[in-house]
């Protein structure tokens, strides 16, 4: 799925520390993208993808004035196609456990459409009834990009904002409970691979400190 080194991890692992989020460009094979998309399509086409909402659990609600996008809840033992990206998702786990000494007990990933002229307010990617989620991982989908295309996503910081673009095969990961942001208007339909790593409740552990 990719070729990045344990280096090139660590330096990963430091600007999250020290930012909060890192980019990581072309970091997926231009093979797997398309075992992604492929498997995208498939599931559009079988109307496999439902509304979003917010909240979690019991708050749970569909506000399409908030947040626009189509997902498909990841399964590792069903969905097959993706194993690559468990893998990675593995790997990359055990990273933040052995050089962030973050307790991690398990994750959730979807696949993401925003179809033309949907969005998703500013928003912490934590509920008030659940605040296990960790890390945010993005990974983008959307090829032929250009600007004026929309779907940017904003990052929020003290020192001003950041513009993501969602270019294909991009990999942005961030802090959850620390990074506010939304996703600008889409002019064009957007793909994306989305998820979070959890920690574990009981633990009183936090990462980066």
């Amino acid at each position: 799925m990719h070729t990045t080194t344990e280096d090139l991890w660590l330096s990963y692992l430091d600007e999250l520390s020290e930012n909060d989020y890192f980019i990581a460009d072309d970091f997926i094979t231009d093979e797997f993208y398309d075992q992604i998309m492929n498997y995208f399509h498939k599931l559009e086409q079988d109307n496999e993808l439902k509304k979003a909402g917010i909240g979690a659990g019991g708050e749970l609600q569909v506000k399409a004035s908030v947040r626009g996008d189509f997902i498909y809840w990841l399964d590792e033992a069903r969905d097959t196609e993706l194993a690559p990206f468990f893998e990675f998702r593995d790997e990359f786990m055990y990273l933040l456990r052995r050089f962030c000494f973050l307790s991690l007990s398990g994750s959730e990933f979807h696949l993401a459409k925003y179809p033309e002229g949907s969005h998703y307010d500013r928003h912490l990617d934590q509920f008030g009834a659940r605040s296990n989620r960790q890390i945010t991982i993005l990974l983008y989908l959307n090829k032929h990009w250009k600007k004026g295309d929309g779907g940017e996503l904003v990052i929020y910081t003290d020192s001003g904002d950041i513009i993501v673009e969602p270019i294909a095969k991009r990999l942005l990961v961030f802090k959850s409970d620390v990074i506010e942001h939304e996703v600008l208007t889409t002019q064009v339909p957007r793909y994306s691979l989305t998820g979070w790593l959890l920690h574990q409740p009981e633990s009183l552990g936090y990462l980066f400190g």
